[in-house]
């Protein structure tokens, strides 16, 4: 697994999310850490990516 990373656009990295790379795409709240994370596969990532990128 990569480290957490915050996106480029997101200036005061504190109201955003961290995204974390590997088997799985991790997804957490940069306010609640500790709460958990969701984890989708890289193919469903990648689709979302792909759709956000087309709006």
């Amino acid at each position: 697994m990569k480290d957490w990373h915050t996106s480029s656009y997101s200036a005061n990295g504190g109201e955003c999310v961290e995204v974390r790379e590997g088997e799985y795409t991790q997804v957490r709240d940069t306010k609640h850490r500790d709460s958990g994370c969701l984890a989708f596969p890289v193919s469903e990532w990648r689709a979302l990516l792909a759709d956000i990128d087309s709006l």
